[in-house]
């Protein structure tokens, strides 16, 4: 007893933990948390946001039971044992996406506009990085494989994305060469050329008309976002990253093909969870294929591309290919539940601690229809998320509820062409994750309430 309360048993925090292919400091372990610490060291909260292209063969994925008891549909079948931990919904949009063709991946997230004239807006992951970042050596984490990130910065200018598991691996979990005091004095070099440029520009901003005041502070914050990414680096300078077992290594580290579609998607979602196990970072975005393309599935037979296959025009092959890599990509997101659910915190299971969100800007390819998006949510149940119902805005937005006919092709599609209910915006869910991310907001981009239905 007397060991108990002079707390002589608490581990530092410094203390090594090994296993599980890591080695690395954790802050959480119970043992490490003084008595009266009361929640004080709060759980690790974490989001992710996971892209696929071009829609889906809605005939086989739709789900048409709302409610606990729903079935899954023939390509979401594949998530069956996770049904606790998932809540599919229906009928969800983005208003400003409706009509438009290839760039629905950007405004996924942000809900902002599309147009010549138009300029996007800051994404919900990037919010919840503000409030994560103090905590972790990296900000967030983008990964895209055909290089079309999700992300946004505060100005709604795309952040760049790795698509090499390798680059992504080494940067992560590598030491850059050179040793700490290279790494400080490049930064410190950046840090003056940032202020150099800061200086020039507030002097600068005096002698400018409204309009090119306005596009200078757009310019002006991208710096200002480089500057704090600059200083928490050199903060982090003098802490050693993770230590990775050998054999983890060479599993991770490496180059894969994206004719390797299964294996490079696992080894993607494996470094996921990874950074998420080591506290690296606590949000992470991943696009499995741009509108344009979207990558074929050779390894099932299928060699045409996703956006070749969204164009279906009702052939019952084409339609059927689309349906194998749908339920193909979502068999591989189930990979990435389960290592979730392996893998644990001092909190429990990494999925518990883990909001994921999957899913497309587009519902049905061949005619660009982005009404009725695909959406998965999962995850995230010690936040306040409750799953194991399909969610389905469409029955609600209508009295006597919305009938189903999948074998009528016209009726069906139509529902992806043009919303059922028009209350069902996907910035709803943005901003409901949000709130479990602690983001303190009432609102995001054209939201009109929160998804009450998902919270426990």
């Amino acid at each position: 007893m007397a060991n108990i309360l002079s707390q002589h048993w608490l581990l530092s925090r410094r203390h090594v933990l090994r296993g599980l292919g890591v080695s690395l400091a954790l802050p959480l372990l119970d043992c490490m948390r003084p008595l009266r610490a009361g929640t004080s060291a709060a759980r690790a909260k974490r989001s992710v946001f996971i892209y696929l292209p071009n829609g889906v063969n809605t005939i086989d994925y739709q789900i048409t039971q709302s409610g606990p008891d729903y079935r899954f549909s023939r390509s979401l079948q594949v998530l069956e044992r996770h049904r606790a931990n998932i809540t599919p919904i229906s009928g969800l949009y983005h208003p400003n996406g409706l009509g438009h063709h290839h760039n629905c991946s950007t405004i996924w997230l942000t809900g902002g506009r599309i147009g010549p004239s138009e300029r996007n807006t800051i994404s919900v992951d990037q919010l919840m990085a503000q409030v994560t970042a103090p905590r972790t050596r990296f900000s967030s984490l983008e990964l895209s494989n055909q290089g079309q990130a999700l992300s946004c910065s505060a100005d709604g200018i795309g952040l760049p994305a790795q698509g090499n598991p390798s680059v992504v691996f080494r940067e992560l979990f590598e030491e850059p060469q050179g040793g700490t005091v290279r790494q400080r004095r490049g930064l410190q070099r950046r840090g003056s050329i940032l202020d150099t440029v800061l200086d020039e520009a507030r002097s600068l901003g005096n002698q400018l008309g409204q309009d090119d005041r306005g596009r200078l502070e757009q310019y002006l914050t991208s710096v200002r976002e480089v500057e704090i990414r600059t200083q928490r680096a050199d903060r982090w300078l003098d802490t050693p990253r993770p230590r990775i077992e050998a054999a983890v290594q060479s599993r991770l580290n490496r180059s894969i093909a994206l004719e390797q579609l299964g294996d490079y998607l696992r080894t993607m979602y494996d470094i996921i969870v990874l950074a998420f196990q080591t506290d690296l970072t606590r949000v992470a975005t991943f696009s499995t294929g741009n509108e344009g393309t979207g990558p074929a599935v050779p390894e099932i037979g299928i060699r045409q591309d996703r956006h070749s296959l969204s164009h279906h025009n009702a052939n019952p092959r084409l339609m059927d290919d689309l349906t194998q890599s749908d339920t193909f990509n979502l068999r591989q997101f189930n990979y990435f539940l389960d290592r979730l659910s392996e893998v644990r915190d001092a909190d429990g299971p990494l999925l518990d601690s883990t909001i994921a969100l999957y899913g497309s800007g587009m519902a049905f390819g061949h005619s660009h229809g982005n009404a009725n998006l695909p959406i998965l949510l999962a995850g995230g149940r010690a936040l306040g998320i409750r799953h194991g119902r399909h969610i389905d805005y469409n029955a609600a937005g209508r009295r006597e509820g919305y009938t189903y006919q999948l074998d009528t092709h016209a009726r069906h599609y139509a529902i992806c062409q043009s919303p059922v209910n028009g209350r069902a915006h996907l910035s709803n869910l943005l901003l409901t994750m949000a709130q479990k991310m602690d983001v303190r907001t009432e609102r995001f981009a054209d939201s009109n309430g929160v998804i009450s239905e998902v919270l426990a």
